[in-house]
């Protein structure tokens, strides 16, 4: 269900603080039911946070996520993930490996650091906010 990014718009999610892009994340996962992770042959590509908390990151395009597949992480390329297995598979066994989500990190920012729960709330408050628009 993947959809097409412009420049444009790539660029200005780009520039986005944190929690924009966290909040345009969120938006695009609900309305495209997918987001992406970089994987190799070992797995899900990891992150660690500034307070040395192990991360996996997500994107809301196959694009955001190539571009961090570069230098140590060159042999990587994006995996799409339908939201339904993220969030009945992934948001638990996260949880239970007490790991924590990178939400749409850019080359210069780490991006929103949360709960895979909170990530998972955050996006049953956007999809029900849908339905009552």
């Amino acid at each position: 269900m993947s959809y097409t990014l412009t420049t444009a718009d790539k660029n200005a999610a780009q520039t986005m603080r944190d929690d924009e892009r966290f909040n345009h994340f969120v938006a695009r996962v609900c309305e495209h039911q997918e987001l992406w992770i970089l994987t190799d042959e070992h797995g899900c590509m990891m992150l660690t946070s500034d307070d040395d908390e192990d991360c996996i990151p997500v994107w809301p395009h196959a694009d955001y996520a190539q571009d961090w597949a570069r230098d140590d992480w060159s042999h990587c390329t994006p995996e799409a993930l339908s939201l339904q297995v993220w969030l009945a598979r992934w948001v638990p066994g996260m949880e239970e490996d007490e790991l924590l989500v990178a939400v749409f990190p850019t080359l210069d920012e780490t991006g929103v650091v949360v709960e895979p729960r909170e990530l998972a709330e955050a996006i049953a408050r956007k999809q029900k906010q849908g339905r009552h628009n």
